[in-house]
């Protein structure tokens, strides 16, 4: 495990400095007013609140990091898909600055949201700058070898992508007012809003990586069940991880989450549904009976197992590939290290 761990470490200490130069060259490029500019750099975590340079925590990085590894596993070389790693970055980080407006939370990361620092209205705005930044970021793509013709075919993909997105947190966001979501809603919502964007970045890497068409889907596969054992071990943390670990202090039971756990085990046990997804705020000696009864009907173990199938299915596409480098392992070893987080 450690020489995994060590390998991995290697990679993202390789990839990810050139990620963030290349985002901080999109972002800062055009001459911008310091407020505008310092609530980008803030959210990214390249600056504190009144822009001076900071590092703050931003996050795995894991989504532009697939790209560039699926890129080097099909054709040895990395570089050509970091503009579209940083596209892929900054679009998660679009997502982000308006989820927490949508979601009201006020602390992402143990700072305060943009919103909360600078209103809702300059928050949505940082955030459809950023959104367009995600898209000059992929289109300097060209300046690194890319053919016009990948070009166009990757921005396809990534703009079809960012409507999974957004019909992801739609159905995510009608959840809020209902008792009655089902697990095979649950699992829908998850493949657009959680698998849409690994599975872009696999197969954007991939497309720039110069592979063949059936390549490119298998690695676009690899992305969405990747995506999709992600989220289900997320929400397993979210309701059994150690808070000082994951850094949340409240359970996603706190916060009357309808996460896969609680909705397969509330399609088993009526009183889970009756005494969480039809109540409201819970107390402390509320969230631990709820969660005790959701392991006793079972939706611990079946988002498990659920997260084991999808990564299984993960690297079942990468094995369609036929690709045996160091890249197409540090990928399965990636995928592994996900499956078995803690945080």
């Amino acid at each position: 495990m450690s020489s995994v761990v060590n390998t991995l470490s290697a990679v993202f200490q390789r990839y990810i400095p050139l990620i963030e130069a290349e985002m901080r060259a999109v972002i800062n490029a055009p001459a911008q007013p310091r407020p505008f500019n310092v609530m980008l750099n803030y959210h990214l975590g390249f600056t504190d609140s009144a822009g001076a340079p900071a590092s703050a925590p931003a996050g795995k990085r894991i989504r532009p990091v697939l790209t560039l590894l699926c890129c080097e596993a099909c054709s040895g070389d990395y570089r050509p898909a970091i503009p579209a790693a940083a596209g892929v970055e900054l679009l998660h980080n679009f997502s982000l600055i308006h989820d927490d407006i949508e979601d009201r939370d006020e602390l992402r990361r143990g700072r305060p949201t943009v919103w909360k620092l600078w209103g809702e209205a300059q928050a949505i705005n940082a955030g459809d700058a950023m959104f367009a930044f995600a898209h000059l970021a992929l289109l300097r793509s060209a300046e690194r070898g890319a053919s016009a013709e990948r070009v166009v075919r990757a921005m396809r993909a990534f703009d079809a992508m960012c409507i999974r997105l957004t019909i992801g947190q739609h159905l995510d966001l009608s959840f809020e007012s209902r008792s009655d979501v089902t697990a095979e809603e649950y699992l829908r919502m998850i493949e657009s809003k959680t698998a849409a964007l690994t599975s872009s970045a696999c197969e954007i890497g991939a497309l720039l990586g110069g592979a063949d068409d059936a390549t490119v889907q298998a690695f676009a596969d690899f992305g969405h069940w990747l995506g999709v054992s992600f989220q289900l071990q997320d929400d397993v943390l979210g309701i059994w991880g150690d808070p000082a670990i994951t850094g949340k202090h409240d359970s996603d039971l706190a916060h009357g989450k309808k996460t896969l756990p609680v909705l397969y085990a509330a399609e088993r046990d009526a009183r889970i549904r009756q005494g969480y997804l039809e109540a409201g705020a819970l107390s402390n000696d509320a969230v631990r009976t709820i969660r005790e009864m959701i392991e006793a009907a079972g939706g611990r173990a079946h988002a498990e197992q659920a997260a084991e199938e999808a990564y299984a299915h993960a690297l079942a596409a990468l094995d369609t590939t036929g690709l045996d480098n160091a890249a197409s392992h540090a990928l399965r070893e990636l995928a592994r290290s996900l499956l078995g987080r803690t945080n």
